[in-house]
């Protein structure tokens, strides 16, 4: 891919990760929070597996290669979403989550100095708290407090996961088949979700337009379309950066929100999104 079109890979990942929350909320009403994501990793599973079978892309080849990718997977897309999806099934509210989610590009700085040896200058640094307080002010008049600790327990499970599973992938396995390896990193989530599905859920679903359409969005725009270009991301860049682009995720939702849903912007969030800008620009230099 030629430098021109990839340099605006980072922002159109941030875009289409942003757009989760279309899903999220136009989905969850009608299904519980991991029957809806174990339906939307099968069908990623499927979609994948006829893509790779047709296209005739390269399978890992090594068990060894297998495991890591899959425990990469298991890690960003399992335990993270999973986290996620029933932090806000709990109470927790949505700007209460982003911002502990939030606290990953921070998290992944200092554990990167330690797993991958990764040298983290003062400029990033400035660049990651900038983005922390940009989002904070984003979120401000959205995060509410009447939530119970249970709440909270899988968004940090989540905070945990998406930080590993960032690190892992760079330093075990930065390198494979984006058709083959979505394979690799869906399989071991999917049965695992199916396993935490079956013992905690009953299945129920409430067939609609909107949850039809929230299914076709999170599968072909957010697990095959977003989740391509970060594993693209993770193997083009240091995990740092990569990490830095999630907080453009809240500010950018914000503007969807208020686009599509007409939910308003005030003077501190403005603010926000700029110091977020400004911070993620800093960190990436």
């Amino acid at each position: 891919m030629t430098t021109r079109y990839a340099r605006f890979l980072p922002f159109l990942f941030v875009v289409l990760w942003s757009t989760g929350f279309i899903g999220a909320r136009l989905g969850l009403p009608h299904i519980q929070p991991l029957t809806f994501l174990l339906i939307r990793y099968s069908a990623v599973l499927c979609c994948m597996t006829l893509i790779a079978w047709f296209t005739r892309a390269p399978w890992p080849q090594s068990a060894r290669h297998w495991w890591h990718i899959g425990v990469a997977g298991l890690l960003v897309h399992g335990l993270y979403l999973g986290g996620v999806f029933t932090a806000i099934s709990l109470g927790l509210p949505a700007g209460v989550a982003s911002l502990v989610v939030g606290v990953q590009p921070l998290l992944t700085a200092i554990a990167a100095g330690t797993l991958l040896g990764a040298r983290v200058s003062a400029r990033q640094w400035l660049g990651l708290v900038l983005g922390l307080v940009g989002v904070a002010l984003v979120l401000s008049g959205k995060l509410g407090l009447e939530f119970g600790a249970q709440a909270l327990v899988p968004a940090l499970v989540a905070l945990l996961a998406i930080t590993a599973g960032t690190l892992y992938q760079k330093k075990f396995c930065p390198v494979f088949d984006w058709r083959t390896g979505s394979v690799a990193q869906f399989l071991p989530t999917t049965l695992l979700t199916g396993v935490a599905a079956a013992m905690t859920e009953n299945f129920r679903i409430d067939w609609s337009g909107e949850l039809v359409f929230a299914l076709g969005w999170l599968v072909l725009v957010l697990s095959i379309g977003a989740v391509s270009l970060l594993n693209w991301l993770i193997r083009h860049s240091n995990a740092v950066n990569v990490a830095s682009l999630f907080y453009l995720v809240p500010p950018c939702t914000a503007l969807f929100a208020w686009a599509l849903f007409g939910n308003t912007l005030s003077g501190l969030a403005l603010l926000g999104m700029g110091l977020t800008v400004w911070g993620v620009y800093l960190a990436r230099r």
